[in-house]
């Protein structure tokens, strides 16, 4: 196990794979191997051959909230938002201090268009860190969807001032200005913004609705 975790820390993702198999011939019900295994299936990008493998981790050890947590992770990369919650659950239930399953549990809740639970989860996890770019800019998509352009104005601020090259927060940004708060000349700014760090959707914007 030692030697294929090794590999997993140089990232040499297909050699740990190797050693994972070794094990695993010996002893299929290898949980720890398994959800190793899945891993790093997962940085592979193979998010589809991943799965069956964290269920094959699961059936070996469900009390770990490891290879809940791992396959919805794979089901969300898939899109496969109403698993990955059902998986996030799980791990949560596992584990409640595992403040990455409430950010990630968000994602899904946003795939799924439930914005209200998806903004309990990513307040949970900036009640954690409230320093995380990247919850704000989804808590902002989430506001937006929930009809609360006020909201995501304040999210989306906090996402830019945390990281200033969100091109993608930007854009909301403007975009949110001027079509619910009528600010022209300060959603202008924000388009053009977004444009210079290489978001190409702001162009059209900015020739329609910017001198």
């Amino acid at each position: 196990m030692i030697a294929g975790m090794e590999k997993m820390d140089t990232q040499s993702w297909k050699e740990a794979i190797a050693y994972f198999d070794q094990l695993l011939e010996q002893n299929p019900a290898n949980s720890q191997a398994l959800n190793a295994k899945g891993v790093a299936l997962f940085q592979l990008g193979d998010f589809k051959e991943a799965i069956p493998v964290f269920t094959e981790a699961i059936k070996s050890d469900s009390s770990s909230y490891k290879p809940w947590f791992n396959r919805g992770n794979s089901n969300l990369e898939l899109e496969n938002f109403k698993e990955s919650v059902s998986d996030y659950n799980m791990a949560n239930r596992l584990d409640p201090n595992q403040t990455d399953i409430y950010y990630n549990r968000g994602l899904a809740l946003l795939g799924l268009e439930e914005y209200e639970d998806a903004l309990l989860d990513f307040d949970a996890a900036l009640q954690v860190n409230p320093n995380q770019a990247l919850v704000f800019f989804n808590r902002g998509k989430a506001q937006l969807g929930n009809n609360d352009p006020a909201g995501a104005m304040e999210s989306l601020t906090n996402a830019v001032n945390l990281d200033g090259k969100n091109a993608a927060a930007y854009y909301l940004l403007g975009v949110t200005r001027m079509s619910a708060l009528g600010q022209k000349e300060e959603g202008c700014v924000d388009l053009k913004m977004a444009y210079s760090l290489g978001y190409e959707e702001a162009k059209t914007w900015i020739e329609d609705f910017c001198d």
